[in-house]
């Protein structure tokens, strides 16, 4: 009976996305399903082999930073006092624009595959950190208060405990990089590779072969829409158990001091500036283009080029924050929604994989189309880009709420409503600030990225031009500044969600 439902929504779908494309012949921004079948038959080989070249390096790259990024959770847990430090240094590497990261990387690696699989592990690996970390600290203190009796360390608790409470988020975090991942291949295949549908979609966009744009548009949204469906069966095969209530007794907030604040603010920066400078000298990379701590400062010492990068900045944040907040505005609504109506999930869900599988190469220039170069146009763009991850990651967190709440709710005749209001959201907040958390680079990797192809302002756009014309100390100094953004951005959602999960999650506050 679903089958045959879907069945008929998608020809309903695919009978309207017909005549909508029929009805604006010889355009130049849309085509219909049979203009892409027929593309896609005429070019099956060439369309084959780009996809298989893409998905592989997709694939490694996926692999590697997921694997990074669990590693990186599990140092968290065992070693809490290193969370703000790893936490902060992966930001900051998440942080760096993939579409600046990526000319440097093609330099280091040459023609090979190196710059495709890179730029996937690094698109996919912060969102399964936090993602993981949030998971093992979903743990009852009674538990590891038990373990502590027995005499079992960290370590026991890790295996024993954490890591089971951890499934159920860490498929979040895997479905969720799925489609990073294809995104970050395609992204390294424009920087100069020689095959795949990254170097195919580039092709197609500069000779405006609609047809051909469109037909492999839809391809990457298939591949990375069957990798998600795949981890979410995975996801139901292996978790099976339901959530359990989680009890953490209300921790003293004992505080740190200024000066500590201060003295762990400046270590973190010093271990920065030690990094950059230590990687470049080790590597012996040249100073043309591989620019360090000092070029940068002497740089950024002349007004005249403080003021053109704080200019571009201004124009950026002037559109990130607002797709930021509407993204995950609609996310959490749309999450909250089909809570209330489940039949509404097996309708939508599809459609909100498409719009985050499609990669947003492509599909900037259509959203611009569609709302204008200014404002709106370039928010969309960027509430897109967040819109999916907040989704998977709410209702997720509306998932675990725990059975026996909710057979409490059924017993005194609550309504539904009654029961997401007072039980479900406050389950869901922990999703929530971690994807909240994510979407800060998130949204700048979107808003950099539509001022690059399509508006022709902003950070985006000073960061591509100075690339083309060689100026790597205004490019180094563009991606310094995004990073500094996003961690005053990301450490004031932190702090909002400490207060915040201080009164309904305590246990993520361990």
């Amino acid at each position: 009976m679903a089958f045959g439902r879907f069945i008929v929504t998608a020809v309903v779908f695919a009978l309207a996305w017909e005549f909508l494309a029929r009805a604006q012949p010889g355009s130049m921004f849309i085509s219909g399903p049979v203009a892409i079948a027929e593309y896609l038959t005429n070019n099956s080989g060439l369309i084959v082999r780009a996809a298989t070249e893409t998905t592989t390096n997709a694939v490694l790259g996926f692999l590697w930073g997921n694997l990074a990024a669990m590693m990186l959770a599990v140092i968290v847990t065992l070693l809490p006092r290193s969370e703000w430090t790893i936490s902060t240094l992966a930001l900051l590497v998440f942080c760096i624009p993939l579409i600046a990261s990526g000319p440097i990387l093609r330099v280091l690696f040459g023609p090979g595959s190196g710059p495709q699989i890179t730029l996937a592990a690094l698109a996919v690996y912060y969102t399964t950190f936090l993602a993981f970390l949030v998971g093992l600290k979903a743990v009852s203190q009674n538990w590891t208060d038990l373990m502590a009796v027995y005499g079992r360390g960290r370590v026991a608790t890790l295996f024993t405990v954490r890591l089971r409470a951890s499934v159920p988020y860490l498929f979040v975090g895997l479905q969720i990089a799925a489609p990073a991942a294809f995104l970050g291949a395609m992204i390294g295949e424009f920087t100069g590779a020689e095959r795949g549908l990254g170097v195919l979609t580039l092709r197609a966009m500069r000779g405006l072969q609609t047809d051909a744009t469109w037909a492999l548009a839809c391809v990457s949204a298939a591949i990375a829409m069957l990798g998600y469906g795949c981890l979410g069966a995975l996801r139901r095969k292996f978790t099976p158990h339901a959530p359990v209530i989680l009890f953490s007794p209300k921790r003293l907030d004992l505080g740190r001091s200024i000066t500590i604040r201060l003295i762990g603010f400046v270590s973190i920066v010093g271990l920065v500036f030690v990094l950059w400078q230590g990687t470049m000298d080790a590597f012996g990379l040249n100073p043309f283009f591989a620019k360090r701590p000092g070029d940068i400062f002497r740089f950024l010492s002349e007004p005249a080029h403080l003021t053109t990068l704080l200019t571009a900045l201004g124009a950026t944040l002037a559109y990130a924050v607002p797709g930021y907040l509407a993204g995950l505005a609609l996310g959490a609504g749309l999450a909250i929604l089909l809570m209330l109506w489940p039949p509404v999930a097996r309708a939508t869900m599809p459609t909100a994989i498409a719009l985050r599988a499609v990669p947003i190469i492509t599909t900037a220039p259509l959203l611009v189309l569609a709302f204008g170069r200014g404002f709106t146009g370039t928010v969309a763009i960027v509430a897109v880009m967040i819109f999916f991850p907040t989704l998977v990651a709410c209702l997720q967190g509306l998932r675990q709420t725990p059975a026996q709440i909710v057979d409490l709710f059924d017993s005194y005749g609550a309504s539904r409503f009654q029961l997401l209001r007072s039980a479900q959201i406050p389950a869901m907040l922990p999703a929530l600030f971690a994807s909240a958390r994510m979407a800060v680079p998130a949204a700048l990797l979107a808003v950099t990225t539509a001022e690059w192809l399509a508006t022709g302002r902003g950070i985006g756009v000073l960061m591509a031009l100075t690339s083309s014309t060689s100026d790597y100390n205004m490019l180094w100094s563009c991606v310094v500044v995004l990073c500094l953004v996003a961690v005053v951005s990301y450490a004031f959602v932190a702090w909002c969600e400490k207060k915040v999960l201080g009164i309904y999650a305590n246990e993520q506050l361990a």
